[in-house]
């Protein structure tokens, strides 16, 4: 059963502690996008059957990564596509997005999402933290 959009935004909204929805949007999209380049398969196909369509469409047809990103390269990249980011803000708004595709895959399917990324990725689906 996929989480319906208004929750997911929700969801990234309450713990990215944005002030808009439409910011929540933002960071979600961008940051599906390059998460997507770096599934395969099954477990791409599986993640995607569980989040809200518009954000399935979204990992279904990524950005194409030439080579999977390392955790910290993740986080350069994310913060080169959302405007006004910082490495910092880009670590908090891809702990928000992807604590809750964690939250939406459940501990089974995280397991295999992160076999297929690099090494360090457990700590970006980890909460934000404020620093």
């Amino acid at each position: 059963m996929s989480m319906r959009r208004e929750a997911f935004l929700a969801h990234v909204q309450e713990r990215g502690q944005y002030a808009t929805r439409d910011d929540a949007e933002r960071v979600a999209r961008v940051v599906l996008a390059l998460l997507g380049a770096h599934l395969i398969g099954t477990v791409r196909a599986e993640l995607a059957a569980r989040l809200p369509e518009t954000y399935a469409l979204i990992l279904l047809n990524p950005l194409q990564a030439a080579e999977p990103l390392s955790p910290e390269r993740f986080v350069r990249a994310t913060a080169a596509w959302i405007e006004g980011a910082t490495e910092k803000t880009a670590l908090w708004d891809i702990g928000a997005v992807l604590s809750t595709v964690a939250a939406a895959a459940g501990d089974g399917l995280t397991h295999e999402i992160l076999l297929q990324l690099p090494p360090g990725y457990d700590l970006l689906f980890g909460h934000p933290h404020p620093t």
